[in-house]
């Protein structure tokens, strides 16, 4: 379903080829982190035009194959709004491919919507992921190969942890920031 939403959400922006979704899904839509090939967004395409969310029309190209021009029907809509207001649930793995989605394609057609996506994330980042920058393994453990070095190996462990927690605590910043600036109605 997160493909379907994705061109859905695309769509409800504007009339587009499947060539023209997937430019658009190495350009600009890259950070939502959904990449796709060709092939299989026309796949879904066709899927889409099957289930009665997404029509098409022809559109003659001279010298070139013909393009087929994608748009949402008033099914498709109803099926992206239905989607957008259903509950949001964060996912345990901090900035999940699903909050972006939520909160570009959900959020695109309410404020409150983008809002709520980003209030949920954030209460849930608190409530999980404050962690400690502490070394994250006893120091006592007992490696199970003679060559490893304990004080080596827990070095290069503190040192992931800490890149996860300056990363967790980066995150949690910038939901804080976009909170503030979608409930101020600042637009830049």
């Amino acid at each position: 379903m997160q493909l379907d939403c994705v061109m859905l959400g695309a769509l409800a922006l504007g009339r587009y080829s499947g060539y023209d979704l997937r430019r658009w899904m190495d350009g600009p839509g890259r950070y939502i982190g959904y990449g796709v090939q060709l092939p299989q967004i026309y796949r879904r395409l066709s899927k889409l035009v099957d289930s009665g969310w997404v029509d098409f029309e022809v559109d003659p190209r001279e010298g070139r194959p013909d393009a087929k021009i994608y748009s949402l029907t008033a099914a498709g809509r109803e099926a992206l709004l239905e989607w957008a207001r259903s509950p949001f649930e964060p996912s345990p793995r901090p900035m999940d491919p699903d909050f972006k989605l939520r909160l570009i394609f959900a959020g695109q057609l309410d404020r409150k919507i983008a809002i709520d996506i980003v209030r949920t994330e954030l209460e849930y980042r608190r409530r999980h992921d404050n962690l400690s920058a502490a070394a994250p393994f006893p120091a006592d453990y007992e490696p199970q190969i003679p060559d490893l070095d304990p004080s080596w190996a827990r070095e290069l462990q503190t040192l992931a942890h800490e890149q996860g927690y300056a990363s967790t605590a980066s995150y949690i910043a910038w939901l804080e920031l976009t909170l503030v600036r979608l409930e101020s109605g600042r637009r830049n």
